[in-house]
């Protein structure tokens, strides 16, 4: 029996030898540098030698590790494919945070070793240590740069199982590295005598490579900043194309994210177009969902709206089964191409939800602004995000005033963390930078937030940080920083006075390097809050700028109509008037505050005292003029009431998009409610 085996040995060896000698000398040598701009690359002949045995990357031409001893086996199958789809994950998630490992496949045992089953274990154990594949993947183990790597091509006796895992560990370790270390590597790398004799390997081997590892060199190659003109990637490109049906899944996924980020060309749109094809005849039957959504992320922009489709029921059908991190990534590959599923990103807003606890400060923020980008408004998971941050009160100042200004950018009004942040400010007002003070400013008055309790006391330190960077402010960022304070209903004395200095003035309304439109609206706010909310303490100003043209009127026309049947008279309300301040009024009313009755203008002017005279300004609000699915106005339109009521007229604000929801009869009763009621609300309920 042990005659048998060694013969049977002796001659799996020798046909090895064969096709050694026959696999080196088919393949030619390309007669130009790896790194030469290329002229249109013709189809290559596909040749897919089998007999590739020892080579490390596929698990199915393992079958002649049988004939040794599983206990001495530096490797095995399931090894093999675990490490292989470790190091696919690394290169496609290039988001992970932290140091990644380099990983390096496990080398196979050389061809011509073999061993009987009786020999002494020790000897095949020293053996195998010895081995040159080793020897080469324990010093690719130790690399800690791009240039080191090719430094072992010079170093060690090079085979075809190289080539690949070469230029993955390179990508691998510039993705450790800061983006000026990165740039200084890639130079080096660029320049290292050995990086040409790399490429021309990976041209040549390509086509007798398995397909995971064309479709990883491939993405690193790109990944490292070799042009895309190259040779050598669109020898890659099209050796993917003539091999794509025999990619698997995972090695699909890492096609799509290479060609993602890849500048459209005649190969690159060849084989975009085959992979579209291929992924709808195989998406039955593909069940993870992170090839899945990595699909989805890199060819969704041209995919075609069945195919999104189809994706789309696929991923809801595999909805119990997403983990966190799943749902999480759910959102940023919406975003990334830019498609609004709202039964997807309701079903990750529950799971995320419920399984917020834990969540990573970036997690969070990437969700927020997928949110923005899709123009996906779901309160329930706004609040939920806002009160786990609020909670759960550990972050910088840096990173509190990025929650809110994903939540600003929603237009949703984070309460609690603001009221929460408010108090921080308050008690250590000297970690402020001048940008933050100009950040905070700016937030809080888009979403005229006032912090419950505290709203003075927090304008007024806000106002003492500021008053300490004025000496090294600039005029834009002074401007920015008072206009927000009027807006608030406050105005800071210091800046005030430093603002009103006629040499800033001059610079803010003519220098070309400043949005001068800009300035002239902020100027002209600034210069109504001086004449309406100023006090005693500034003496009244009148800066020298023109008002800002009115935009369009809006037109109302079933607001009209619910007023005239109210009414009854066309002359007792007047629609689109213009205020004297800028102001304007989609309707006004006005009342004998002793009769409780609306007048016509004509009446008004025969009464003797102006006094009696009520005016009603009916203002219609649009959603962006109010906080998302609230009734809080934001910012400007919360001055402008506030301005209005200064003048004298009481404000009934009509949440628009709510009225046209209303029938008729609603209609009336709302502003028979509004304008005759004693407690008469501003808000519209």
């Amino acid at each position: 029996m042990n005659r048998k085996l060694d013969f049977l040995i002796r001659t799996v060896r020798k046909l090895q030898a064969c096709h050694y000698a026959w696999g080196s000398s088919s393949r030619t040598a390309v007669p130009v540098l790896a790194f030469g701009i290329s002229r249109p690359v013709n189809a290559v002949k596909s040749i897919y030698p089998c007999q590739f045995l020892w080579y490390v990357s596929s698990p199915g031409h393992q079958s002649f590790v049988r004939f040794f001893s599983e206990d001495i086996l530096p490797c095995n199958v399931e090894e093999a494919n675990a490490d292989k789809q470790k190091a696919t994950k690394e290169l496609l998630e290039e988001h992970a945070q932290g140091p990644e490992p380099v990983l390096i496949k496990p080398t196979q045992l050389p061809s011509d070793f073999s061993v009987s089953p009786n020999e002494d274990q020790s000897a095949v154990k020293e053996e195998v240590e010895m081995s040159p594949d080793q020897l080469f993947f324990n010093d690719l183990r130790k690399c800690l740069s791009p240039c080191d790597v090719l430094d072992l091509i010079k170093k060690h006796p090079f085979s075809l199982k190289h080539s690949s895992n070469c230029i993955v560990s390179m990508w691998i370790l510039t993705k450790k590295l800061s983006e000026d270390q990165r740039f200084y590597e890639r130079k080096l790398m660029f320049q290292h005598p050995q990086f040409s004799l790399l490429c021309q390997r990976l041209m040549n081997e390509a086509k007798y490579m398995w397909p995971d590892d064309v479709a990883q060199s491939m993405l690193a190659v790109v990944r490292l900043g070799v042009p895309q003109n190259t040779l050598l990637v669109q020898t890659l490109l099209r050796v993917c194309q003539e091999r794509l049906n025999e990619f698997n899944d995972r090695s699909l996924s890492v096609v799509a994210s290479t060609l993602q980020v890849m500048e459209k060309c005649k190969n690159v749109e060849a084989l975009q177009a085959g992979l579209l094809l291929l992924v709808e005849q195989r998406l039955p039957k593909i069940s993870d969902i992170f090839i899945l959504q990595t699909i989805l992320k890199s060819v969704g922009k041209d995919a075609s709206l069945s195919l999104k489709t189809k994706l789309e029921k696929k991923l809801l059908n595999q909805m119990d089964r997403f983990t966190h991190t799943n749902t999480h990534f759910m959102f940023n590959v919406l975003a990334e191409i830019n498609f609004r599923s709202s039964s997807i990103l309701n079903a990750c807003s529950d799971r995320f939800i419920e399984h917020i606890h834990g969540t990573s400060f970036s997690q969070l923020l990437e969700v927020l602004r997928s949110c923005r980008k899709l123009v996906y408004r779901n309160v329930k998971l706004y609040a939920a995000i806002a009160n786990y941050v609020a909670a759960f009160f550990m972050w910088d100042t840096k990173q509190i005033l990025q929650f809110i200004s994903a939540f600003e950018n929603l237009g949703f009004q984070p309460i609690d963390l603001m009221d929460k942040f408010a108090e921080k400010v308050i008690s250590h007002p000297g970690s402020l930078s001048m940008k933050e003070i100009i950040s905070v400013l700016r937030f809080y008055s888009f979403l005229n937030h006032i912090p419950k309790g505290q709203h003075q006391e927090f304008l007024e330190v806000l106002n003492d940080v500021l008053t300490n960077h004025l000496p090294s402010i600039s005029n834009v960022n002074l401007l920015r920083a008072i206009y927000s304070f009027c807006i608030l209903g406050y105005l800071p004395q210091p800046a005030v006075n430093q603002l009103l200095q006629q040499e800033i003035i001059n610079d803010l309304l003519t220098s070309g390097e400043q949005n001068i439109e800009q300035n002239k609206m902020m100027l002209h706010t600034v210069n109504v809050c001086l004449q309406l909310d100023g006090h005693s303490l500034i003496a009244p100003t009148t800066l020298p700028v023109d008002k800002p043209p009115s935009g369009s009127a809006l037109i109302h026309p079933d607001v009209e109509e619910v007023l005239l049947t109210l009414l009854g008279d066309r002359s007792l309300f007047q629609s689109n008037v213009q205020e004297t301040h800028g102001y304007n009024i989609d309707f006004e009313i006005l009342m004998d505050v002793n009769r409780g009755i609306v007048i016509s203008n004509a009446e008004a002017e025969l009464l003797p005292d102006d006094s009696k005279i009520q005016r009603v300004a009916v203002l219609c609000a649009r959603p962006s003029a109010l906080c998302v699915e609230s009734k809080h106005p934001r910012g400007k339109l919360a001055m402008k009431m506030r301005h209005l009521r200064l003048l004298g007229y009481r404000v009934i604000l009509v949440h628009y998009q709510e009225f046209q929801k209303l029938n008729k009869d609603e209609a009336i009763d709302f502003f028979k409610g509004e304008i005759f009621s004693a407690d008469a609300s501003s808000d519209f309920k």
